[in-house]
């Protein structure tokens, strides 16, 4: 199926991200107009929820915050009984560039999951320190699980095809990091194709992260091992090898 044929949903998920909100949904509109928008309103206590109808989105609100995995759980429900092809997660606070969601859907052609990586030569994002040699062990040990390259395992900017959404929409880890990290381990133990492609990446707009820079590192650190410790016990099915 081309991309000009599937019938796409922009997920967002959002907490309390009024000072951007409006943009982001003005800048999808922009570049791919013929997707629809889904915010996932996580128990924000701004206004998030009124200014992304406002900007033509479709709201789902949740009733507290349940964080980033939660809310995609949420997102997945939705695209699989609204019958999507595709589902695409921007977040709400300007990080991801519109301007890429050709590229993360174009490669659902031969691809599962499609990971926007943030890691490339014309990149101007930096990562240092220990979160990024955390985010080095995990992408390597990610990689060999996936018989593949996952450069950036940490990046949200991503695209789920058909086979993906129905996974996600019944298994989609709500701990922190579940959306990227632990999602991508999911789809690698059912057998899912996972492709990556350069995207831009920026640094939010307004707001702070919800957990910082030392806290990532060490969470980042202890996922590296639990997943080395699944392959060494052979506890996931590569690609390839399904029976």
């Amino acid at each position: 199926m081309t991309a000009m044929h599937r019938k796409t949903l922009v997920a967002i998920p959002a907490w309390n991200e009024e000072g951007s909100i409006g943009d982001v949904i003005a800048k999808v509109q922009e570049h791919r107009p013929d997707a629809d928008i889904l915010v996932v309103n996580d128990g924000s206590s701004d206004d998030t929820a009124h200014l992304a109808a406002a900007a033509g989105a479709a709201v789902v609100s949740l009733p507290f915050n349940v964080g980033v995995g939660g809310a995609m759980r949420t997102a997945f429900l939705y695209a699989k009984r609204e019958g999507y092809d595709a589902v695409v997660q921007v977040d709400a606070d300007g990080q991801h560039d519109p301007a890429d969601l050709d590229h993360v859907l174009d490669g659902l052609s031969d691809a599962d999951v499609v990971v926007g990586t943030r890691f490339h030569p014309d990149s101007m994002y930096f990562v240092g320190g220990p979160r990024r040699w955390a985010m080095i062990l995990l992408s390597k040990a990610l990689s060999r699980m996936n018989r593949g390259t996952i450069s950036d395992p940490t990046s949200g900017f991503r695209s789920a095809g058909p086979r993906a959404i129905s996974l996600f929409a019944v298994e989609y880890p709500a701990d922190y990091l579940g959306d990227t990290v632990g999602s991508l381990s999911i789809a690698i133990r059912h057998g899912l194709v996972i492709r990556e492609t350069p995207v831009t990446m920026y640094f939010r707009q307004t707001g702070r992260p919800s957990k910082n820079a030392v806290w990532s590192a060490l969470y980042l650190g202890r996922a590296t091992l639990a997943i080395i410790a699944t392959s060494l016990k052979g506890g996931y099915t590569p690609r390839g090898d399904q029976s």
